[in-house]
């Protein structure tokens, strides 16, 4: 399994300056993730400093309430992809969720999937506000959406993602829609353990070592098959530079 082609690499906090946006997309650029996730304002930098890269930029809307005017979204959703995202993902209105208006949830999202037609969207439910029932239930909407992903959290609610809960929502979405799991990944034995669980992409935060640096110690045969890799990859790369010089 090679761990980086689920990886999105985020950086979607407040304060985050210019220079922290290009030091993400170069730690990006050199580890091959998959997606970076920056604010909409900071497409366009992204998507500039990736262009000779096959990294793709996502771009949350809605962030990180959900509670503004559907249009709004749709709105900064067209936005984003003038800017050049590749990828758009919104937060549910958990109060209209909370409430059973189900129609105007449903709504809320398929306008956004509308606006930006073939661009895969993500749907962050915010899985520490809801109980389980409700959990499912806004999983049965995003299918009914048609959504490409549902992802657990924001990274600004009061708790990440867990294993049971990516369990449910696997049970509930089947292949139909895949699973983005965001907060609470720290290391590449959680990593793995959410993908084994049904994940099909897995978001770490900038600054956060993806994988545990003891992991060395404890002689695990996945971690060492994971650093062979890099290495046969990276001689691969020189190779092919020895060759054309």
């Amino acid at each position: 399994m090679h761990i980086v082609n689920y990886i999105e690499y985020t950086l979607l906090h407040p304060s985050a300056t210019e220079r922290d946006i290009i030091e993400l997309c170069l730690t990006a650029q050199k580890n091959n993730y998959y997606v970076v996730n920056v604010n909409s304002y900071y497409v366009s930098l992204a998507k500039q400093l990736l262009s000779s890269t096959n990294i793709k930029v996502c771009a949350p809307i809605g962030f990180p309430m959900g509670a503004m005017a559907t249009a709004s979204k749709v709105y900064e959703a067209k936005q984003a992809l003038s800017d050049g995202a590749d990828e758009i993902e919104m937060v549910i209105n958990q109060g209209l969720l909370k409430s059973k208006n189900y129609v105007s949830v449903l709504k809320d999202i398929t306008d956004v999937k509308l606006a930006i037609g073939e661009t895969p969207l993500k749907v962050i439910i915010e899985i520490s506000e809801l109980n389980k029932n409700e959990i499912i239930r806004i999983c049965e909407i995003c299918l009914d959406a048609k959504v490409d992903y549902i992802k657990t959290s924001s990274g600004f609610s009061k708790g990440g993602s867990t294993l049971t809960t990516v369990k449910i929502i696997k049970k509930t979405v089947r292949e139909h829609v895949k699973i983005a799991v965001f907060d609470g990944i720290e290391d590449y034995d959680t990593a793995i353990k959410y993908i084994e669980s049904g994940a099909d992409r897995v978001g770490i935060s900038y600054g956060i070592e993806l994988v545990n640096k003891s992991r060395p110690k404890r002689n695990s045969k996945i971690f060492k098959q994971y650093i062979k890799t890099f290495k046969e990859e990276d001689a691969i790369k020189e190779d092919s530079v020895y060759e054309k010089n």
